[in-house]
């Protein structure tokens, strides 16, 4: 999936590139349509991941411990609020990466593959499927005791902006069939990630601050009622929201989720209202011009130029305005900058002691194993039973390679890990197996894929591969 930002190419077909005002525009542009792209996301948070297992296994693993409980905050009268930089970046800014994911959950189920039933059927089975049976074999194969048993949610959850990543990397070869379903799914599951941590990580409940939240939230609905379209009255009350859920007990980044579910969908203009209004300033600024001076616009062509990007404001949804302007910030800084955080873990205790822990053995079968037998069981199961049928041009090996990639957990497992272990002495455990499975599960479901030309489909019903 391209980022938000990058170029459409019918459009870049159909309208003609802008001119380079310096040599080095030609440059610029390039350089950014290379991070548009979605794979350079899961290239950028593996390169933060290996700079933080060597940076904490290295001569200066203090620094790395000593930098991320650093404290800081701030102090507004009565209230202080101080925290260490690695809850910082786990309870705000991820809060930021679960509203753009509640942005992307709330456009799937209005317009995307979850908007209809029958479409849905497919990638919502597959999906519960997928968390599922990742939960059931880590309990099966984790140890008897509470403080382990309570890790089921880690190998729940998919990455992703790393299971796209990778499919993205293999170009041509994935059918857009294929990365819609797998984007649905993930949708689906981080639905299920969110629905976890907010009931089952939860250890005690303010009530005031709950209450608190709860009417911050109806204050955001009053302003979608009221159609408010800024960003302003939604960042305050969304500021607000976090800070009272953080405060409740239930974890923080939820309030993202709440804040994303009020943003509107609607848009100001319709298409015929858009294209007569952009039409009469496009006349407008086109008979402003001055022959002698085409290149220096007049002050119609200005005030011209600004009633045309109001009236393109209008005619986008804020949800889809605030997803175009916060995914490169989540993509390329807030996830990288997590996984720089929360992958660093010692293995001085020997990386094979760690890896063959049974917490860890439990979490790599629940991602390598679980991942595929749960989706691509449901998905076969749902098929088979007519509830839903496969997307034209989708393969059952196909399918089963996505599954597998399914698996890579990373970001969102590394996140829960922290929630389910905290400072225990099973979360370096865990995020060896963590990174291990994400590892297995990549070069898996590429061979599946790379393979997957020519095969079969086993029921007999959808498309072949």
């Amino acid at each position: 999936m391209a980022s938000p930002g990058s170029h459409s190419p019918r459009v870049d077909s159909l309208v003609p590139a802008l001119p380079s005002d310096a040599p080095a525009d030609g440059l610029v542009r390039h350089v950014r349509r290379f991070f548009e792209i979605e794979a350079l996301g899961g290239i950028l948070l593996v390169a933060c991941a290996l700079t933080a297992l060597i940076w904490a296994n290295s001569p200066w693993r203090e620094s790395y411990q000593a930098l991320w409980q650093t404290r800081f905050g701030f102090e507004i009268g009565g209230f202080a609020l101080f925290k260490p930089l690695l809850l910082w970046i786990n309870d705000g800014l991820m809060a930021v990466f679960f509203f753009v994911v509640g942005l992307e959950i709330k456009r799937e189920a209005r317009v995307g593959d979850l908007a209809s039933p029958r479409k849905a059927a497919l990638p919502v089975l597959a999906a519960l499927g997928g968390m599922a049976a990742p939960a059931g074999i880590y309990l099966l194969l984790a140890p008897g005791h509470s403080l382990a048993e309570v890790g089921w949610g880690v190998p729940m959850a998919t990455d992703i902006a790393f299971a796209l990543g990778v499919l993205l990397l293999l170009g041509k070869r994935v059918p857009l069939a294929l990365k819609l379903f797998l984007t649905a799914v993930a949708i689906v599951d981080d639905i299920g990630a969110v629905l976890v941590i907010a009931l089952f990580y939860t250890e005690r409940i303010a009530w005031a601050a709950l209450a608190a939240a709860a009417l911050l939230f109806l204050a955001l609905r009053l302003l979608h009622w009221l159609r408010v379209r800024r960003a302003l009255g939604y960042a305050v009350l969304g500021a607000l929201l976090w800070l009272a859920v953080l405060k409740s007990g239930v974890h923080a980044t939820v309030a993202g989720v709440l804040v994303a579910m009020a943003i509107p969908v609607y848009r100001s203009l319709d298409t015929r209202a858009f294209l007569a209004r952009s039409r009469a300033i496009l006349d407008l600024f086109e008979g402003s011009a001055r022959p002698e001076a085409l290149d220096r616009p007049t002050i119609d062509q200005r005030e011209a130029i600004r009633e045309l990007e109001l009236t393109c404001e209008h005619a986008e949804t804020p949800l889809a305005r605030f997803e175009y302007a916060l995914h490169p910030w989540v993509t390329f800084v807030i996830l990288p900058l997590f996984a720089l955080a929360n992958a660093g873990v010692s293995l001085d205790g020997g990386p094979m002691a760690l890896l063959l822990d049974p917490v860890s053995l439990a979490i790599i079968g629940g991602l390598v194993l679980g991942k595929p037998i749960g989706i691509f069981g449901m998905s076969w199961l749902a098929v088979r039973l007519g509830l839903t049928e496969l997307p034209e041009g989708l393969g059952w090996r196909q399918v089963l390679g996505a599954s597998c990639l399914a698996g890579i957990g990373f970001t969102m497992a590394l996140f829960i890990a922290g929630l389910a272990f905290g400072d225990g002495p099973y979360l370096d455990v865990a995020k060896v197996g963590i990174l291990t499975a994400s590892l297995i599960a990549a070069l898996v479901g590429v061979t599946v894929l790379l393979t997957a030309k020519g095969s079969q489909d086993p029921s007999g019903t959808g498309g072949g591969a």
